[in-house]
């Protein structure tokens, strides 16, 4: 059985159990590319395509992270320096004493926010486990719904307000822990949006088409699907999320750099192609290296309040997760990307149905499983 055959099997065998209504699976090494389809773009509805366009969610912050990085190799933004110059609503932040007390309850940043903070998630602001298995809402969350900030859940883009706006909402809130304390998960994506539009004297997705898309020939990545038609149905279980003609029909008002893409397999893989080969036409080696490596401290890692960590025992770089095997990020909405350098091997996963209690649908692992095992 050749390698396309077996990555066909796989991906249908998972639609034949349930695990979503459709699958666009790529497996790449050097030069060549193994892709795979089975199943529908939405249940009842067109078969899978090569080129069915997805909301790839959480896979959008390596992209940002990317685009950030160019900036700094260009020398329009500093990885150690204050970002409140180009972002003054967060200059001199005030901290919560408690996660889950008063916002009025505050003393003042030990320092400023920087760059490098931004991208590491260690800039003192986003989610962790335990503001969702509390029993009553925290304060800061119940904020942060209110300002429409969509910061602790999905990007929504059909209410998420422009980025001036968005910046000055998140600027009436305080930060829940001193700037590189911790990790919490994942403003600092959206955060770096604005930052890189302000730096670079452009809007974030135009910043983001010449720098990388552009580039790279990712062609159908963007805000928003301009072919609705490839654009496949996204589920919780077997309840619709949004349609094809949903929240990422139209260019949004906030491009999210957290999780506000949408993308094909073939895309992805010219993305993860682009960081095994050192960066090229993008970025330099040695950045490259910093971002795919493990950036947190000890004492960063071990500052987890109660409940579950979005990063389990992963390390984290610029935007991506780091492992003993590669680095890797998965999105909220069903899809997988991960880099394994040891095997010059790139594999995209794209489902659209959203992870549940027992995780991201099992197709994910089990591609990145047997790619890895058969090269």
């Amino acid at each position: 059985m050749t390698d396309g055959e077996r990555l066909a099997d796989i991906v249908g065998a998972a639609v034949a159990r349930g695990d979503a209504p459709g699958v666009v699976a790529a497996v790449a090494t050097g030069d060549e590319t193994q892709l795979a389809t089975a199943g529908a773009m939405a249940i009842g509805g067109p078969p899978m395509r090569p080129d069915t366009v997805f909301r790839i969610a959480s896979i959008t912050k390596p992209v940002t992270a990317v685009v950030v990085l160019s900036l700094v190799e260009d020398g329009l933004l500093g990885l150690d320096e204050p970002v409140d110059w180009l972002l003054p609503e967060l200059a001199d932040r005030r901290v919560l004493r408690r996660p889950d007390g008063p916002l009025t309850d505050t003393i003042r940043a030990e320092r400023a926010v920087t760059t490098r903070d931004l991208l590491t998630f260690t800039w003192g602001f986003g989610m962790q486990g335990a503001m969702f298995t509390a029993a009553e809402p925290w304060p800061i969350v119940t904020a942060v719904a209110e300002r429409e900030l969509a910061s602790f859940g999905p990007a929504r883009p059909a209410t998420t307000p422009e980025p001036d706006t968005w910046m000055a909402r998140l600027g009436e809130l305080p930060l829940l822990a001193q700037p590189g304390e911790r990790w919490l998960y994942s403003a600092g994506s959206q955060v770096l949006g604005v930052l890189v539009a302000r730096a670079a004297g452009a809007p974030f997705e135009d910043v983001m088409r010449e720098r990388v898309l552009g580039p790279l020939g990712m062609r159908y990545t963007a805000f928003h699907a301009a072919d609705t038609s490839r654009l496949a149905t996204a589920y919780e279980g077997l309840v619709v999320r949004d349609r094809p003609d949903g929240q990422w029909s139209r260019p949004p008002r906030f491009p999210d750099g957290a999780a506000g893409l949408v993308s094909t397999a073939a895309d992805l893989v010219a993305f993860g192609r682009m960081l095994l080969r050192g960066g090229d036409p993008v970025l330099t080696p040695g950045t490259v290296a910093e971002m795919t490596r493990d950036q947190l401290t000890p004492a960063q890692r071990a500052r987890v309040w109660p409940g579950f960590s979005f990063l389990d025992d992963r390390g984290w770089g610029y935007g991506v997760s780091v492992t003993d095997w590669g680095y890797t990020w998965a999105g909220g909405s069903g899809t997988a990307w991960s880099n394994v350098p040891d095997r010059d091997l790139t594999v995209v996963v794209l489902t659209q149905r959203a992870p549940d209690e027992t995780g991201m649908p099992a197709v994910c692992d089990e591609v990145l499983s047997w790619a890895s095992a058969s090269r």
